[in-house]
């Protein structure tokens, strides 16, 4: 991401690709002033928080995990799950020492075919609330078909295109393959699908007010 001296961009904090094998545990350990959306598409794994929650997360159950002042958890990789792979996202919210909370989602399909769908955003629209300007959909793009960026109701937007698994043509001289993303601002491009792709993308404004100081999520060479 390309602003100077920071990881993120805007009020997007950091975005790892995950791959971890069954049977692993990652103990308890604490979050401050991180927003992390737990985006699976394959594995499964048993989550357990300060706040009391204990629930499986899939690729069909996201979680979304606002650690506010203080926060923490731990997962264990389930063996019936197979291997974990999937995204840990981490907004930066709009101020810090917000209350803790932690909110659940069950879609209704793994995939969303050739259609964006919501996932977290600040709005009422979206089933898992980001406390900053941070949109996040996804959708599956079929072999040899196009899609565009959504229409949004809000100014000043710049997109965050990611590829989490696939190929797409952009222009006729920009290709994006699996872990490969575009910052795009102030044009509308055609995305075509060279396969079939799983794409997954952040929405956010320049102007947006945000905390930069999470644990995770924030400017780490201020």
């Amino acid at each position: 991401m390309p602003e100077r001296n920071d990881t993120g961009f805007s009020t997007i904090g950091r975005i790892d690709h995950a791959r971890i094998t069954p049977g692993t545990l990652i103990p308890m350990h604490p979050h401050q002033n991180d927003e992390i959306l737990t985006y699976l598409r394959s594995g499964k794994v048993m989550h357990k928080d300060s706040e009391g929650h204990s629930d499986i997360i899939s690729n069909q159950k996201l979680m979304l995990m606002k650690a506010g002042s203080e926060f923490y958890h731990g997962e264990k990789t389930l063996e019936e799950g197979g291997v974990l792979e999937g995204l840990q996202i981490f907004i930066r919210p709009e101020i810090e020492g917000l209350l803790p909370q932690v909110q659940f989602h069950q879609l209704s399909e793994t995939y969303s075919i050739n259609q964006w769908r919501k996932i977290a955003g600040k709005s009422s629209d979206y089933p898992l609330q980001i406390r900053s300007n941070t949109w996040i959909l996804d959708m599956q793009l079929q072999k040899n078909d196009e899609t565009f960026l959504p229409e949004l109701p809000f100014k000043n937007t710049s997109f965050l295109f990611y590829v989490f698994k696939g190929e797409i043509q952009v222009t006729s001289n920009v290709q994006l393959s699996t872990g490969e993303s575009a910052l795009i601002e102030n044009e509308y491009p055609t995305f075509i699908a060279n396969e079939t792709s799983e794409i997954v993308l952040f929405i956010t404004q320049k102007n947006a007010t945000y905390f930069d100081g999470g644990m995770y999520s924030g400017n780490l060479h201020k």
